[in-house]
Parts: C-alpha cells; sequence; structure tokens
C-alpha cells in the first residue's frame, strides 16, 4: 500500500510540475515576445508604451502596454504569478522525494566524494537561498548599476555554486541541483522583484501617486533575466533521461556549453525581428554547441577505457555480475531499500532480460558508468570490462 502511494505521489508532483512549468514559461516568453514588438503609432495618446496587433483563434486582437493616469486602475486585472509559485513548489517536492530522501543512492557518489547523505542534503538545501541572496545583492546594490559587471558576477555565483556540486555530487544530482538553483533565481526575481513592483504600481494608481519608472525598469530587468535562464534550465530538465550528458566523464563541460549555447539561442529568438544581425552569431554558437556535445558524447575513448579483455565470456559470468550488482533494484522482488519496484520496469532476472537489455546496459554500465546508481552495489572496472567484453562478443546467452 505503501509503494502505491508513493508511485501516487511521484506521479502528481511530477504532472503538477510539468503543467505549472508549461504555463509559467509560456506566459513570460509571450510577454517577453509582446515587449520587443510593441510599436507605438505616430500621435499615440500619453502614457501608451506601444501596441500590437495579432491574429489567433479565429479573431483579431489589440494588446497595448501603457502607464496609467493617477486613479485610473481598472476593476479587474489580471496577475500571473501562481504558475511560477506552483512550478516551484512541485520542483522542491520532487527534489526532495528523489533526492533528499534517497540520498544515499541518488546524490553520494564514493567515486566522487566520501560525503554523508545527510551532508549532501545539507550542502544542496543550503545552497539555493545562499545563492540568490548574493544574485539578489549585486543586483539591488550600485553594482546592478553597471550591467556588464552584475551579469559577469551572476556568472561566477552560478559556476561557484556549481562548482561544489560537481565537487560532492553524483553526476546526476550536480545536473539537477544547478537546475533547481536557476529555478530558485527565477522565482525570488519573481516573488521578491517583479510582484513587489507591481503591487507597488498598482497602490500608486490607486492612490493617484505617479508612478516610479526605476521600479518598473527592475521588474523589467529582473523579466530579461529568467527569460535567459529558461533554455538552459529546459535542458537541465531533460538531461536526467539521458545519461550521456550527466554520466560523462566531462560532464560538468557538456553542461557549460549546452548553457552557454541555449543562452544564445534565446538571445536569437529575442533580436530576430529587431536585430536580425544577431541571427548569424547565435546560429553558429547553436550548431557549435550542438557540434561539440555531440562529439563529447560519442567520444568512446572518453567513456570508457580501452578494451582489456580479448578471453571469451561466459553467460554464468555475466549473470553474476547482473545479480550481484543489478538486481537489487532491477528485480521483479527489489532487495534495496529505496526502489520498492523495479526502476523504469527494467529487471534482469532472467537470461533473456538481461540480453534484451544489452545495448543499455552497454550504455549505462560500460561507457558512462552511471549505473549502478551512485555505484551503491561497487561495481568494480574489471566487472565492466567483463560487461563490455560480452556485449562485444556478441552477447551470447547460456
Amino acid at each position: 500500500m505503501f509503494d502505491h502511494a508513493n508511485e501516487l505521489l511521484h506521479l502528481l508532483a511530477r504532472w503538477v510540475h510539468l503543467i505549472a512549468g508549461i504555463m509559467w514559461i509560456g506566459n513570460s516568453m509571450l510577454f517577453n515576445w509582446l515587449d520587443r514588438n510593441l510599436e507605438k503609432p505616430p500621435g499615440s495618446k500619453p502614457g501608451l508604451v506601444g501596441e500590437i496587433w495579432m491574429v489567433h483563434s479565429g479573431g483579431f486582437y489589440q494588446v497595448e502596454k501603457k502607464f496609467l493616469a493617477p486613479a485610473q486602475l481598472p476593476k479587474t486585472l489580471h496577475w500571473f504569478k501562481w504558475q511560477n509559485g506552483i512550478t516551484w513548489l512541485s520542483g522542491i517536492s520532487l527534489l526532495v522525494l528523489i533526492y533528499y530522501m534517497g540520498a544515499a543512492a541518488m546524490m553520494v557518489d564514493p567515486d566522487v566524494s566520501a560525503i554523508t547523505p545527510q551532508t549532501a542534503v545539507l550542502i544542496g538545501a543550503a545552497s539555493l537561498p545562499l545563492a540568490f541572496l548574493a544574485y539578489d545583492l549585486v543586483w539591488r546594490t550600485a553594482i546592478g548599476k553597471s550591467p556588464g559587471l552584475a551579469t559577469v558576477l551572476t556568472f561566477a555565483i552560478l559556476l561557484g555554486a556549481s562548482a561544489v556540486y560537481f565537487r560532492y555530487f553524483s553526476g546526476r544530482a550536480a545536473y539537477m541541483h544547478v537546475g533547481v538553483l536557476v529555478g530558485t533565481l527565477m522565482t525570488g526575481n519573481v516573488w521578491f522583484v517583479i510582484l513587489p513592483s507591481q503591487r507597488e504600481l498598482i497602490a500608486a494608481t490607486k492612490e493617484g501617486r505617479e508612478q516610479d519608472p526605476a521600479i518598473g525598469y527592475q521588474a523589467k530587468q529582473r523579466s530579461v533575466h529568467n527569460n535567459y535562464f529558461t533554455f538552459p534550465l529546459l535542458f537541465i530538465m531533460l538531461s536526467g533521461h539521458f545519461p550521456s550528458t550527466y554520466g560523462h566523464p566531462q560532464s560538468w563541460i557538456i553542461l557549460l556549453v549546452l548553457a552557454a549555447g541555449s543562452a544564445f539561442v534565446r538571445l536569437g529568438m529575442n533580436m530576430r525581428f529587431t536585430q536580425p544581425m544577431w541571427l548569424w552569431p547565435t546560429g553558429f554558437a547553436a550548431l557549435g554547441t550542438l557540434a561539440l556535445v555531440l562529439v563529447l558524447v560519442g567520444d568512446k575513448a572518453l567513456l570508457s577505457r580501452e578494451a582489456g579483455r580479448a578471453t571469451p565470456v561466459a553467460f554464468t559470468e555475466v549473470a553474476e555480475v547482473m545479480h550481484t550488482r543489478c538486481t537489487p533494484c532491477h528485480s521483479s522482488t527489489p532487495t534495496d531499500a529505496t526502489y520498492k519496484a523495479a526502476p523504469n520496469g527494467v529487471m534482469f532476472d532472467t537470461p533473456e532480460q538481461i540480453i534484451t537489455m544489452a545495448q543499455k546496459i552497454e550504455e549505462r554500465a560500460v561507457k558512462t558508468k552511471s549505473m549502478p546508481l551512485a555505484n551503491v552495489t561497487k561495481m568494480t572496472d574489471a566487472e565492466r570490462e567483463t560487461l563490455r567484453a560480452w556485449i562485444a562478443q556478441g552477447a551470447k546467452g547460456p
């Protein structure tokens, strides 16, 4: 009963996270696109920033952006805030459910660092608010008036936190924590800068006071930050399904290259109408990013050591390795304390199941060494070489 309830909880959290994230990111991209494409007609009325006409769902839409005169607040005003709040809360819930409650298997990798699960959780949980406080301080103080310097310091904060993650966590946990960190910066921007600015804007309008343009500029600035954070965050969300990224010996390079490249792609999309000159450099950046990652991921010399065994491998040797190192989780009756059902339904109880999954075994246990997860069952290099040689010899059964 507990296992079914736990699985349902995971499913619900993922479902809510996905739906809320689509709504939040969709709204963010739409409003950033609107701001970049507004036009101000000649002789327009005072207070109008710009307008845009669109056609969608069988009708025409006219959207205006304006500064309201004092006491002109409309009766109905729509806010966009809970999509972000729910996305972040459901994401943190998943972080706790998957990583913090299973820290021994999901966060600690003895080949990376010999820290305890409790220490790993403490590092992860403490880093999120500390990183946001440092980032927020940079942009709130006089440093923020020099966007170039503030941007460099923002990158330094992200790289510093990422270096800690890759120094102490398993590859997958490091990737996910970088993603959660970026999501936390975005959420902090919404709740501690953008929404308070909007509340002050509304209060000034209600009370008949002039609106302070500096407050609106600050909110817009953080909204732009979130816009550029979006694509790297989406990549990290997907990376958990591709062990050739986080399981790679140079996983941090892959993450750095893809994060920077995807931010450049976002820049090109932002500027494609107003400054077409950006299309060429961003296009080359995107292609260069893809090419470098394909080289890294496909480089077998980096993914596995040279072949060391040429003698025939009996299936009984393979079965022994799989039974000892893999079936504690991947079995119809797992003995692992974390998994009560075989992850992704993958089982290695029978020869047929092992042979069928030979390609995946090579990818996860031999090339990327991302399985067993955090090497919790202590699979040795010699055992990985046994699996590699067996697969190279045709993955034959008993």
